[in-house]
């Protein structure tokens, strides 16, 4: 049986992987690599495609896709965390490149309604290389990080209502008014049955999906989901794509929603990329060579008029000037939704074709040039702010300084906290004992028993698979300190830890284990301390032994301390070299750097200087820092004064640190 679109995807993806590979190396974003492959395969250069219907259908369900994932990520509580920027900034961006923009067309000829849709197009950025590179940067929450999420999140959220007034821009109705009620009315019908859907059924089914522990049935679930609100919103006269983007609002607010999205996104990956490269083909070359001029002056014309709108936005945001550069130099490009809503308006025939290809041309080009002028923005922004100013005008800037947004974020900020995977016997009491330490921390569990019991304790759980890489960046991997790893899936847990070893090198990974022999191995990918059932099992049963032959308590705490320590070290350091070799020199035998609170008012200590109260001497241990309430004294001599309820950082041998915390606890 022949399949007659299976050569195209065998051509298009592999003729795409050779560009990806290349666009790798000199850091270009995979989007442009399927652009690419699309121009080279499409009609107007070598013509490897005979199935183009068909490889645009494929696209149109990466766009179902595309908007469910949108969908599910735009949670209503992150969009009022954050509503400044995105209501007020996003719809200054957004309306003023529109107007700006229409101004501009309609000057060079074009027709109201065309030049409104074009300001349409170019109001939009592109959310899947901006959020990537800024990711890659650590830039996510930075102040242009920030603002650059906020005009995103809008501009994601406008595009749909964009689609929806696209057709009345082309005149498809006579009556407009009427058009828009009846339009206003099937919305608000969506609405409703939307509301039924969130609030009573998909909760219920989704719960008794998980309950089955099938993966399958999951994904399965999620995907039959969004296609059948997709298939409704479009048997009432609406699009696909807001169908799709109406089923991940229904997932966003349910407890299983960032699982979803990681069972989804592989999908979406490989669909999309034939919206992509459907896109590609399009674009005709000979018009781009012959029109070449005209398109880099246009190109040009359309970054320095998104600047100017984007510099005025921040600058109404009242954040300084370092932070106005470095976002402008974000968001400057033409969007992947623009794309998107140019395939709508030439279907409505709002654009004409060579307005279209000179669309297509500006916008590959200005997101080919994202990935270098983001690379570079601090060097051009630094470059720029020391460069000769008007006084004024750079007194004028610093006034907005005084009023600069701190506190406008998507979430609560996460850094610094502990990550338990798993909820089982150990992950609770491991919660436990964080919660009564005041230490932050974050569980995720997939077992949907474990998942509920954790809500009933409202404890700060997540729904998800921690293999998945999704689900790591949720948990903001990248500023744990401590990840404790404490499931019994042996073969999950080796991924965990090598996928956690992708995303950060400074996280201490605790790996709980069953057996000796999983030890190496873990340690290998890159766990930092494993601890076997066995060992733990063997030290608990012997503690007890010790104790009914009258050993003196800390004889025994120091005999569990030398087990720990030495034996039970060598033990777990199978390998030659740390996953962090620079950190190497940190670990020193029979040496602890521990954390002690100065409870009792112990005359000898409290009130005295580090010399008086013979810690050094008398103790043989050095402290290395004191934190007094929130201030930290980091310059320490003999004569820095040790007061009550100071936490001491001190480092020295654990048996004299022991001595030195019963002295200042009892």
């Amino acid at each position: 049986m022949e399949i007659p679109i299976l050569p195209d995807i065998v051509i298009v993806l592999g003729l795409s992987i050779f560009i990806i590979l290349l666009f790798q190396k000199i850091k270009v974003p995979s989007l442009l690599g399927f652009l690419l492959a699309g121009i080279i395969a499409g009609p107007h250069a070598f013509n490897l495609i005979s199935s183009q219907h068909e490889v645009e259908l494929l696209s149109e369900i990466g766009i179902i896709f595309l908007l469910f994932v949108i969908g599910i990520e735009l949670s209503l509580k992150e969009l009022l965390a954050m509503k400044r920027t995105v209501l007020l900034g996003g719809a200054l961006q957004v309306g003023g490149t529109i107007v700006l923009s229409a101004v501009v067309a309609s000057l060079l000829g074009l027709p109201l309604n065309s030049a409104i849709f074009v300001g349409f197009l170019f109001s939009l950025s592109s959310t899947a290389i901006v959020l990537k590179i800024l990711q890659e940067k650590g830039e996510i929450k930075s102040p242009h990080g920030r603002i650059s999420l906020g005009i995103l999140i809008f501009q994601d959220i406008v595009v749909v209502p964009m689609m929806l007034f696209t057709p009345l821009l082309a005149g498809e109705s006579e009556n407009i008014l009427e058009t828009i009620g009846i339009l206003v009315l099937k919305i608000l019908g969506m609405g409703l049955v939307i509301y039924i859907l969130a609030r009573y059924i998909v909760p219920k089914v989704l719960e008794m999906v998980v309950k089955t522990k099938s993966r399958e049935l999951f994904i399965l679930t999620m995907v039959v989901f969004c296609f059948a609100i997709a298939w409704l919103t479009s048997s009432v006269g609406l699009s696909l794509a807001l169908g799709a983007f109406f089923a991940g609002l229904i997932i966003s607010d349910s407890e299983y929603s960032h699982q979803a999205t990681a069972n989804v996104l592989p999908f979406r990956e490989i669909f999309i990329s034939f919206f992509f490269i459907s896109v590609g083909t399009l674009l005709n070359l000979n018009f781009f060579i012959e029109n070449i001029v005209i398109i880099l002056v246009l190109v040009l014309a359309v970054i320095l008029l998104k600047m100017l709108i984007i510099a005025g936005t921040v600058l109404v945001l009242h954040y300084p000037p370092r932070t106005v550069f470095m976002t402008l130099f974000s968001l400057f490009q033409v969007g992947e939704f623009s794309l998107l809503l140019s395939g709508v308006g030439l279907e409505n025939e709002i654009i004409p074709d060579n307005v279209y290809q000179y669309f297509l041309a500006i916008s590959i080009i200005s997101m080919a040039l994202t990935p270098f002028i983001m690379n570079s923005a601090s060097e051009i922004t630094y470059a720029l702010l020391k460069a000769p100013m008007p006084a004024p005008v750079r007194r004028r800037l610093d006034n907005f300084r005084k009023h600069s947004i701190t506190d406008d974020v998507s979430e609560k900020s996460l850094e610094d906290h502990l990550i338990i995977i798993g909820y089982g016997i150990n992950g609770q009491n491991i919660a436990k004992a964080a919660r009564s330490a005041e230490i932050p921390y974050l569980i995720v569990d997939m077992d949907p028993d474990a998942f509920q019991k954790a809500k009933q304790n409202n404890e700060p759980i997540t729904y998800g698979d921690a293999t998945n890489s999704l689900i790591l960046k949720h948990l903001h991997i990248y500023e744990a300190r401590v990840v404790v790893i404490a499931i019994s899936d042996t073969s999950a847990t080796k991924k965990i830890v090598s996928n956690i070893r992708t995303f950060t090198q400074t996280a201490f990974i605790i790996v709980r284990t069953r057996y000796v022999k999983e030890i190496e191995e873990n340690i290998r990918l890159g766990a930092d301390e494993v601890i076997p059932e066995e060992f733990e099992t063997s030290i608990e049963i012997f503690t007890r032994v010790l104790k009914k032959y009258l050993v003196p308590f800390n004889e025994i705490q120091e005999f569990i301390n030398s087990i720990r320590s030495k034996d039970y070290e060598m033990l777990t350091r199978i390998k030659e070299k740390p996953h962090r070799p620079s950190l190497q020199h940190l670990h020193i035998p029979n040496k602890e750097i521990v954390t002690i609170t100065v409870e009792q008012n112990n005359s000898k200590i409290v009130g005295k200087s580090i010399k008086e109260s013979g810690i050094g001497k008398n103790y043989r241990l050095t402290i290395l820092t004191i934190r007094r309430n929130t201030d930290y004294i980091t310059e320490i001599g003999p004569e820095t004064v040790i007061q009550q309820g100071d936490l001491l950082y001190i480092f020295g041998h654990p048996h004299n640190i022991s001595k030195l915390n019963q002295d200042l606890s009892f």
